[in-house]
Formats: structure tokens, C-alpha cells, sequence
């Protein structure tokens, strides 16, 4: 579930808790929670409704100044039935801090090399790709697929398993290596150095 940055500043301020979508199954659930730029959203209630039921104030809490504007927003996509689905902020995304943790000891680096290895158990890739993002901020997911001769979208499923472990994270386009990343890298890789070859 994405959110545009006006929605996302709502969010932040209390002002927005309620979002409608129309979706063929919830990629949201009721307890849930979603990462988000700004933060991790806890989930409440998910339901499905009729769009006839939504009010004037509910729009607004969902980021709308009308209800108008939101069902016309909703008629955008009509495939699939309309939910309602309520939320608030619950605290930062923790792999921000994991992003800004770059004290790893050698235990540390140890861990980190055993999760990258499961990773590449299906074939290496978790080395060249930490290398290209090094290399130069803001490289993008096509450049990268393209030199790892990886579709795109399956690079990008991969690039969000090295997000996970606070290695790397998205720039408005593209990818750069955290503080994390940056710290750790060569100690993942020793024989690649700063940016050298793998």
C-alpha cells in the first residue's frame, strides 16, 4: 500500500489515519503494520465496504478535502471491491537505526557475511550488487539488473533483502550504501576493497 507524500505529511501530523482502496485481496491485514518513508504504520481495522458508505469526514481523515475528490480518486481503479482501512504512525522504521548502526565487531561481520551467503545460495549476486550501488550513489535498479543480468523487478526484490539487513537504502532514484554499508562493506568483502572488483 503506497501513499503519495501529501498523504505521508498527513500521516505524520495525525492528520490522515484512514485510507480506501480498491483491491482484489487486502495486501493490508487488521494488527498488521507497514513500513512506510515515514515510519511503521500500525494496522487496525481492514474491511470491506461499499463506496456509498464512505462520509464527508472519513474523506477527510483519509487525506481528502472532499468526499467527491476521494470516490473520484477511488474510481481511478475499479477492479476489485473497496476497503476501508484504518491506521496510525507507531514509531520510526527500525531499519533506520539498523542503517546508522556501523559498529559491527567481528561477530558482527561474521553474521552479516552468513546471512549474505544464504542470500547467494541460489547464485552470487549480494557481492556485485553491494559493489554497484558502492561505486556511486543513486545507481539505479536497471543499471544494476543489467550488469548482474537480473530482471529488473527481481533486482529490486533482492536489493530489498539488503535494505533489510540496513546495508543499503532508496534515494529518490536509485541506491547508495548506508552508513552501515559503507562501514561494513569492506570488511564483507575483502578481496573487493572500495568499489574494486569482486
Amino acid at each position: 500500500m503506497l501513499f503519495k507524500s501529501h498523504i505521508l505529511d498527513g500521516i505524520k501530523e495525525g492528520r490522515v489515519t484512514l485510507a480506501f482502496r480498491h483491491w482484489t485481496r487486502p495486501t493490508v491485514r487488521t494488527g498488521g503494520s507497514l513500513r512506510t518513508a515515514i515510519g511503521v504504520l500500525a494496522i487496525g481495522d481492514v474491511r470491506a465496504i461499499e463506496i456509498t458508505e464512505i462520509s464527508d469526514d472519513e474523506a477527510r481523515r483519509a487525506g481528502f478535502d472532499s468526499r467527491e475528490r476521494l470516490v473520484n480518486d477511488l474510481a481511478k481503479r475499479r477492479d476489485g471491491t473497496a476497503y476501508r482501512i484504518e491506521f496510525h504512525l507507531s514509531g520510526p522504521d527500525p531499519r533506520d537505526a539498523l542503517r546508522q548502526d556501523d559498529q559491527l565487531d567481528d561477530h558482527g561481520v561474521a553474521a552479516l557475511q552468513a546471512r549474505l551467503a544464504l542470500l547467494d545460495r541460489s547464485g552470487a549476486w549480494t557481492a556485485q550488487a553491494l559493489r554497484l550501488i558502492s561505486e556511486r550513489d543513486g545507481r539505479t535498479a536497471a543499471e544494476i539488473a543489467d550488469s548482474l543480468g537480473i530482471e529488473k523487478l527481481a533486482l529490486k526484490r533482492k536489493i530489498r533483502l539488503l535494505k533489510e539487513l540496513g546495508l543499503t537504502e532508496s534515494l529518490h532514484s536509485g541506491y547508495r550504501l548506508s552508513d552501515r554499508g559503507r562501514v561494513v562493506y569492506p570488511r564483507l568483502f575483502p578481496a573487493s576493497g572500495n568499489g574494486g572488483g569482486t
